[in-house]
């Protein structure tokens, strides 16, 4: 890879260091398993073992209650948001905050507390986004809401609303340290969601609130 290109997708600037430290903290975060976490304080059965099997706000939803489901979507989101607020915290340049909210993304996705088998990252990804670039968050999730309300298929809305955010993103003159993880964000996303598309080509994906399998 072209040394210059590198640096100009991540300029590091000479802060190596609290860009390994804010790396770490951003993993660590990410891993938290609010699904997990929410479920045994609520006394419901842990995501992971009915449903999709997803560790994730939607699959929660299927117990019926609706707190729950609530607090693992925002504690989900939160995450990305904390990571870069914690990276701001220690001095980290802001033009390196992308790769903080995309490692934080990685952790909720494969995170070592739950044997790197984590949640799809749509959450997440929204928190990071909003902590990011409101405006890119806020664009994004409208997008999701749109698609949510009207069609009631939570992995379409994510597909879809994922597939237009490094567009908003270019669109707002983002920088490239902004645009590339995210980039890469949405492509682990929609790798996760490959299984949720195959049902809804096949019309067997569940709508939002279902407590069949999807």
């Amino acid at each position: 890879m072209n040394s210059d290109f590198l640096a100009q997708i991540l300029p590091l600037d000479g802060s190596p260091t609290l860009f390994l430290i804010a790396i770490a903290s951003a993993y660590v975060i990410g891993s938290m398993p609010f699904a997990v976490i929410v479920s045994k304080a609520f006394g419901l059965a842990d995501p992971r073992t009915f449903g999709s099997g997803n560790p994730g706000a939607t699959n929660v939803l299927r117990t019926g209650n609706k707190w729950a489901a609530f607090l693992t979507l925002f504690g989900d989101a939160a995450k990305g948001a904390i990571a870069i607020g914690v990276a701001l915290l220690i001095g980290l340049p802001s033009d390196l905050l992308g790769w903080i909210g995309f490692v934080a993304f990685l952790g909720h996705v494969y995170p070592i507390t739950l044997g790197f088998k984590g949640g799809k990252g749509v959450s997440t990804s929204a928190g990071v986004l909003l902590a990011l670039y409101w405006p890119l968050g806020l664009a994004t999730l409208a997008t999701w809401l749109f698609m949510a309300f009207t069609l009631r298929y939570s992995s379409l809305s994510a597909i879809t609303a994922a597939l237009l955010a490094p567009a908003y993103a270019i669109f707002m003159g983002l920088p490239t340290p902004v645009i590339v993880p995210i980039t890469l964000m949405v492509a682990i996303l929609l790798i996760k969601h490959a299984g949720n598309l195959r049902r809804l080509l096949a019309g067997q994906e569940s709508k939002i609130g279902s407590k069949k399998k999807g």
